[in-house]
């Protein structure tokens, strides 16, 4: 079975899959943890973590970190709901998850726009959250991590749209602001998918 098709008995998934998707400094990690933390009480909302062929102490998210090799192991076990590459890297949403959405929970992903497809292969009922900031504020907020050079980042910044494209529902969660605004927004928009699937 392909990886990008339907993981099996996705189909009977009653819950939602919530992608995250936004360009490097629009603070989706951040909102993410700070979401998790809010909705920490709960079983019906679950955050999901990814497998990254990325090492465990690179840094920004927490995640499962596995060699080259035991990616292609996980991916031909079936392991993965769906995967893809970017920027060199493989990243895994793990299989389980349709276990959460086969009883009607919330699962809440990291994703990228450039993956949604897949997702939406593999998933009946997905929503995107799509975290964007002013370029200005994506531009210092990259600076200050020191990683690329001003040119670099406004070269990154010019390269593409910040919106997503694709017949997909689209939640648009505009971070340019305070943290506390753009995690009481995130919140907002699980809560009415909660209210969806009860």
């Amino acid at each position: 079975m392909s990886p990008y098709e339907p993981h099996p008995g996705a189909g009977a998934e009653r819950g939602i899959m919530v992608v995250v998707v936004g360009p490097s400094g629009a603070g989706k990690d951040t909102l993410m943890n700070l979401a998790a933390r809010h909705f920490a009480g709960r079983a019906d909302v679950h955050f999901t973590r990814r497998v990254i062929t990325r090492h465990r102490d690179a840094g920004g998210e927490d995640h499962l970190s596995v060699s080259l090799q035991g990616f292609a192991a996980m991916e031909q076990s079936g392991s993965f709901a769906v995967w893809w590459e970017a920027h060199g890297l493989k990243y895994g949403i793990p299989a389980e998850v349709s276990v959460a959405l086969s009883r009607g929970h919330v699962v809440v992903a990291n994703g990228s726009r450039s993956a949604l497809h897949r997702f939406q292969a593999a998933f009946p009922r997905l929503k995107v959250i799509n975290v964007t900031a002013r370029p200005e504020v994506l531009a210092s907020r990259l600076e200050a991590r020191g990683r690329e050079t001003h040119e670099d980042i406004m070269a990154r910044l010019a390269r593409g749209p910040l919106t997503v494209r694709g017949d997909y529902d689209v939640a648009e969660l505009d971070n340019s602001g305070s943290l506390e605004e753009a995690k009481q927004k995130m919140v907002t928009i699980l809560d009415g998918l909660l209210a969806e699937v009860h």
